[in-house]
């Protein structure tokens, strides 16, 4: 196996050995990333127009090719540099991504007689390589309306087949190109996981470097060396990736960390408590909190609509944080815990061609508003790596395991009007409903469980008498990375007991109803 030219990268950089994937719009593209990240190896989401030469300066190990919802015959489909294929380099495509490089290489691609999208029996022909150790029959996730139909001339060999996939698996005679129509990222295909390791450790050679102690010390390292003697500022939210940022930049420039914490006073119970005790108490953070809580419901007196919520709060936020940093003289650098999707889904990483893709929030704003240079020491992770580098870096795990909370906090929850009673309903249901959930133990099996104030109200009987008082919904939904996500089939009794202590604990709430809805359509807040 010819290599290319040893990389620049310093020894200890984890980023070393990075194997690129070419996403050619797969919804399962960053779930690859994170399965070859999970089996120690780097790997970087590119656009699939990446040129052989631009690959070939990133010094990779190997190369993947995500699937894509195109037909290799639509005009306008995604297609790739074919001399990717050329770079001496182990190459993996996947589904989309082995059609249009067997296309290149000289194979039939053609319409399936039969669109396969689900479970299918894959039969191993070659135990060996890519299928080391893995079963000769076995379960894999198909999801194709193409399929290869002819190797003649291609220097291709079958290694795995279905009852309808002649082709399931294929490679070439000098073992650096290797194809799966199926999905090996995936769940559904039990022995992926086993098949990627295979493609990364027995094909490539890699090493194994990538891991969040690595990390961590040399994003530290570079901190360092890039703010010097400055004074760096954080807005603090209290969520994990926040919270993460500042622990990481504290231990690369201790004192000269200074954290905002805006109360606006849509936050949940305790909320502030939690990030006092933990960044001035536990981490000795240099840590400024703002109460600004009247100035924000000022701000949203008889607002409704919640795209005027989210103008609002994020103007009111911007005018906060601009007095607080106008109080750090000497603050240069403003660090933001951008994480990985938020820049691909921004469109800061690349361009891809998926059929559904949400832009993020969360990229740009206040660095540009208050002139400030940017830190964003996550940029690289995905949220289970961010929770990993946090536990080692000892932030406590009820911050390190909280589920997501929007930037405008208890205003899209208390969907209509918001006003301090109905905050003060909304944070007495949630305090209930994740108690609940902690106490049943599905707080770390769900990704994401909140409670949501209808702008409606029910009749009831309470006692002798009728009673016409709030209705709240209760949200639980299961996500791998929040894109798409399924409502959480949460046990009967648990929702009971929810169901019950907010009736009966929260005055004012007389009906608790459980969303059952999934995204898409639906999305996981309700505003």
């Amino acid at each position: 196996m010819a290599d290319l030219e040893q990389s620049t990268l310093p020894a200890d950089d984890p980023h070393r050995g990075v194997v690129p994937i070419l996403d050619f719009g797969s919804q399962t593209a960053q779930l690859i990333a994170r399965r070859v990240r999970e089996a120690g190896v780097y790997a970087v989401l590119v656009h699939p127009s990446i040129s052989a030469d631009a690959l070939r300066a990133m010094h990779p190990k190997g190369i993947i090719l995500s699937g894509g919802p195109s037909s290799v015959y639509d005009e306008g489909a995604p297609t790739m540099d074919a001399g990717v294929l050329r770079l001496g380099v182990p190459v993996l495509g996947i589904c989309y991504g082995m059609q249009i490089a067997c296309r290149h290489l000289g194979a039939t691609v053609e319409r399936a007689a039969r669109r396969e999208f689900g479970r299918a029996s894959l039969r191993v022909l070659d135990r060996g390589g890519l299928f080391h150790a893995v079963p000769a029959q076995s379960t894999v996730w198909m999801s194709h309306g193409d399929q290869i139909s002819g190797l003649a001339g291609a220097g291709l060999e079958a290694t795995a087949s279905t009852a309808t996939c002649p082709y399931a698996a294929v490679r070439s005679a000098d073992g650096l190109f290797h194809g799966v129509q199926f999905h090996p990222e995936v769940t559904h295909t039990p022995h992926g996981a086993d098949i990627l390791r295979n493609f990364l450790y027995e094909i490539c050679g890699c090493s194994g470097g990538w891991r969040m102690a690595g990390f961590a010390e040399h994003q530290a390292k570079k901190i360092r060396e890039r703010v010097g003697d400055s004074r760096v500022v954080c807005g603090l939210s209290g969520g994990v990736d926040s919270s993460v940022a500042a622990a990481l930049i504290h231990r690369a420039v201790g004192d000269r960390l200074t954290c905002v914490f805006v109360d606006n006073g849509l936050l949940r119970k305790n909320e502030r408590d939690l990030v006092e005790a933990t960044f001035r108490d536990h981490f000795r953070i240099d840590l400024r909190v703002i109460d600004a809580s009247a100035e924000f419901l000022r701000d949203l007196d008889g607002v409704e609509d919640p795209q005027e919520k989210r103008r609002r709060i994020g103007h009111r936020f911007i005018e906060v944080f601009r007095r607080a940093a106008s109080d750090l003289p000497d603050a240069r650098f403003l660090a933001q815990g951008t994480l990985y999707p938020d820049v691909i889904e921004s469109g800061h990483g690349h361009a891809g061609h998926s059929a559904n893709i949400k832009l993020h929030h969360n990229v740009g704003g206040l660095p540009e508003e208050l002139g400030f240079e940017l830190i964003e020491p996550l940029r690289d992770l995905f949220k289970d790596e961010v929770r990993n580098l946090g536990e080692g870096l000892g932030v406590p795990g009820q911050i390190v395991w909280r589920h997501p909370f929007p930037g405008p906090g208890l205003a899209v929850r208390v969907l209509g009007a918001v006003t301090p009673e109905r905050l003060a309903v909304l944070r007495d249901c949630d305090e209930i409903l994740l108690e609940e959930i902690v106490a049943a133990e599905l707080y770390r099996k769900t990704s994401q469980v909140f409670a949501v104030l209808l702008p409606i109200r029910s009749v009831g009987v309470m006692g002798d008498g009728r009673t016409y008082e709030n209705v709240v919904a209760v949200r639980a939904v299961e996500s791998q990375d929040f894109m798409t996500a399924d409502w959480a089939r949460i046990p009967f009794d648990v929702l009971a007991r929810i169901s019950n202590r907010i009736i009966n604990e929260v005055r004012g709430v007389n009906r608790v109803v459980y969303d059952i809805s999934s995204k898409p359509p639906s999305t996981i807040e309700w505003e």
